[in-house]
């Protein structure tokens, strides 16, 4: 019988540990927090220094059961969650509840699951770490002080439904402003002048206009400003001799990226593989808790993902070391292993982002993970591999071509030696269409011929060209969480969830090119929050209040204290918004345009979807109409879309309107008539239904997207079935339809829905040329 218990968070990382720690140890997880604040209320004490009001969790009683019972009689229990400070709330959460003498009680921490790192960890426990606990505790009361009562405040001067967060209104925030910047951002024109010359040896090369007078050119200062004055360039160098000023060639290095923090791994995972945060870290956490490699069982294939340290163990350096000796020679190796600094804010409390072991190659284990696993796995490898790795070294030529007034200038860059970039080179953002780009710094190679000062150059074309300069960016995930972790918002742990958040609030939208979006609602509460709490919902104090944070978990600030000072403030702030913000709901702005209906005015109002026209006689008239404002700040009315429906109810055309839950098509009788259809009619599937004769059966999809059938009629009719239902009739007992139904068992079969009748019959597909299988197609399609 086992004599110790092993606490941790999930149930892989619990079959992990049952395979290292063997018969001695029973392994339990507690499948994240067993404890939380209540949902339906504040649950927190005012009165009694914030003394938060922990209730078990829906579900997680029988956990609390299991692991009470499991603790029985045990000589040692190890709580071994996360590393963090999550991790560490779970840990005091479950010490709390179990039961057991204290004096029992152990902390481990995992920065990677392996065998040996494993056995150490338990060799080497540790004191639960109360000012970790009471920093996660901070953090918590915090969010819950602001979230439940600034979002209250939205409900009663917005709508219902919406919320405030101490950080993710700050990102949020981050979004909009730039969004302002791109709309208040007027192009400026410039012209670059480019040549295509060749010297004394072939292959010609491009040279470009970069000084003029010998003041160097900026898209956004000092530039070619229109064609005119390209024209004055190209009057003055066209039949001007062109002749090198000057050959000049230094060598230069390029120093590798470190080992992944976890922003960083997000931002590459974004770059190269298209993974928003939260896949990249669910796959990361897979490949931490552990993957099943043939005969070696489960492994953890990488060290803890939520991390902003770059320090990597000297054990995990040297053997490194011997892999890229043996892989690619000694000239790949540095003389000493590199070292790398964290930023000034990292709590440096795990290692980088790396594999736990040299002896797990992607090639290697590339048969026993997903696709998806695997591509980021190989990411992570070859990043750690190319941080210990040489430098590479290249040669850059430049070439000056003075021609009165004007300096062109050529860059070549040729590789000497290829180091790390062997294996790994760092992504890149979109480059900005105004950026200079003489050549410097570039990625590939790009050779000039011999060149030598005095060389006489043959033009081939002079090309002005015009430009525009190009606003600032829309931030993608990857490209915000990068802004918050250089502003200092936010932690590791949590950028995946703000994004996640942020996303679903309806404050924020991706485009087609995944580039966040912020809504009219996302601006109205955004300008609304920080009209009223100047003080908390802005940059400076979001990442200042990280900083205490951190020093809560550091033991040098009391976490009541900390939280009393954000409070008092606050309370008073909240106190004067609700009565001074601006009050959504009751505000009525007047337009030029009439209702054609009733011939009242229009005025804009505020509702679920953002702005919309109104008449201003509602409730008596009805009259809404969407719009759009142009960039001067005029409205214009939405064209309505055509819609080719006729009512089935009143004979009327119908035609696209928008409600509560987006899109729908409805009858242009309404009130009278209310009829209503979604934009997207159900798919039928051939079949009369059988419950009342005359509709057909549609394919429906559920709210959490499960498919099912149903009629076409309802509500009139209310017939409905999770499985196909088929038009044949039963041979047992004679029913008049049977259903398909799928299991992994049996496989496709026909049934007989009849509850007193056992009809099965396995079906034979049998598909023709060209066609695919039909649940294939529809579960595709969902």
């Amino acid at each position: 019988m086992a004599k110790n218990l092993v606490v941790v968070e999930s149930p892989a990382k619990a079959r992990t540990l049952t395979k290292y720690l063997g018969r001695g140890y029973k392994v339990c997880a507690s499948v994240g927090h067993i404890l939380d604040l209540p949902k339906s209320k504040l649950g927190v004490d005012l009165e009694n220094d914030f003394e938060p009001d922990y209730h078990v969790i829906p579900g997680k009683a029988k956990v609390i059961t299991e692991l009470k019972k499991a603790a029985k009689n045990k000589d040692t229990i190890y709580l071994a969650p996360d590393p963090d400070r999550e991790g560490e709330a779970i840990a005091w959460h479950i010490a709390d509840r179990i039961g057991v003498d204290p004096s029992k009680l152990k902390r481990v921490l995992f920065n990677e699951i392996t065998k040996d790192a494993v056995k150490e960890a338990i060799k080497h426990p540790l004191e639960l770490d109360r000012s970790k606990y009471d920093a996660q505790q901070a953090r918590r009361v915090l969010d819950r002080l602001v979230g439940y009562q600034v979002s209250p405040l939205l409900w009663k001067k917005v709508r219902r439904g919406l919320s405030a967060g101490r950080v993710q209104s700050v990102a949020v925030r981050i979004i909009v402003e730039r969004e302002r910047e791109i709309r208040a951002f007027k192009a400026v024109e410039y012209w670059s002048v480019t040549a295509k010359v060749e010297g004394k040896t072939p292959p010609p090369f491009e040279t470009r206009l970069v000084e003029v007078k010998g003041q160097r050119l900026d898209p956004k200062g000092f530039r070619v400003e229109n064609e005119e004055q390209a024209n004055e360039v190209l009057a003055a160098v066209e039949k001007a001799e062109w002749v090198v000023g000057s050959v000049e060639t230094k060598e230069r290095k390029r120093r590798p990226q470190p080992p992944f923090i976890t922003s960083r791994m997000q931002q590459e995972a974004s770059r190269k593989l298209y993974f928003n945060p939260r896949r990249t870290m669910g796959l990361a956490q897979r490949l931490y808790e552990g993957v099943e490699i043939g005969e070696d069982g489960l492994v953890g294939l990488i060290t803890y993902m939520r991390t902003d340290s770059t320090r990597v163990s000297p054990e995990a350096q040297g053997h490194a070391r011997e892999f890229i000796a043996e892989k690619f020679g000694d000239k790949y190796l540095p003389a000493k292993p590199p070292t790398y600094k964290s930023r000034k804010q990292a709590q440096d409390a795990h290692e980088a982002i790396r594999p736990t072991s040299m002896q797990y190659p992607p090639d290697v284990v590339a048969k026993y993970l997903e696709a998806d696993e695997l591509k980021l796995y190989t990411l992570i490898w070859n990043r750690f591999v190319a941080s210990q790795m040489s430098h590479a070294i290249y040669d850059q030529t430049t070439a000056n071509i003075p021609i009165g007034d004007y300096l062109f200038r050529a860059n070549g860059q040729v590789t000497k030696f290829d180091g790390f970039m062997r294996v790994y080179t760092e992504g890149t953002d979109e480059k900005s269409s105004d950026d200079s780009d003489d050549g410097e710094g570039a990625e590939g190679d790009r050779q000039l011929p011999p060149l030598a000062k005095g060389d006489v150059l043959q033009v081939h074309e002079i090309l002005p060209e015009q430009h525009f300069t190009q606003p600032p960016p829309r931030f993608k995930q990857a490209a915000l969480i990068k802004e918050m972790e250089e502003k200092g918002i936010g932690r590791p742990s949590t950028y995946a969830s703000i994004m996640g958040t942020i996303l679903n609030k309806e404050y924020v939208t991706e485009d087609e090119s995944r580039r966040l979006v912020p809504t009219e609602l996302g601006m109205l509460v955004t300008d609304l929050l920080v009209e009223s709490f100047p003080d908390i919902f802005n940059v400076e104090f979001t990442a200042g209040m990280e900083e205490v944070l951190d020093q809560v978990e550091e033991g040098k600030e009391n976490w009541i204290a900390v939280t009393r000072r954000f409070y008092d403030p606050f309370a008073k702030t909240l106190e004067h918004a609700d009565e001074h913000m601006r009050d959504v709901k009751a505000q009525e702005i007047p337009t030029d345009f009439t209702c054609e209906r009733c011939k009242s005015p229009m005025i804009i109002k505020w509702g679920r979807n953002g702005e919309f026209i109104a008449c201003k006689s509602y409730p008596d008239c009805r009259n809404t109409k969407n719009f759009t404002r142009k960039d001067d700040g005029t409205i214009e009315i939405a064209k309505e879309e055509e819609c080719d429906r006729i009512c089935p109810k009143c004979g009327k055309p119908m035609q696209f309107r928008w409600g509560r839950f987006g899109k729908f098509v409805g009858c242009t009788g309404y009130p009278e008539c209310r009829e209503v259809q979604p934009v997207k009619l159900p798919e039928p599937i051939g079949v009369k239904c059988p419950d009342c004769k005359e509709g057909d059966v549609v394919r429906k999809f559920s709210r959490k997207r499960k498919m099912f059938f149903s009629c076409n009629r309802y509500p009139d009719c209310k017939f409905s079935s999770w499985d196909k239902p088929l038009d044949e009739k039963c041979p047992e007992c004679g029913n008049i339809w049977l259903v398909e139904k799928t299991t992994k068992k049996a496989g496709p079969e026909k049934r007989c829905p009849a509850e007193e009748c056992n009809f099965r019959e396995a079906i034979v597909e049998t598909p023709a040329e060209g066609s695919g299988d039909e649940s294939e197609q529809v579960a595709e399609t969902a």
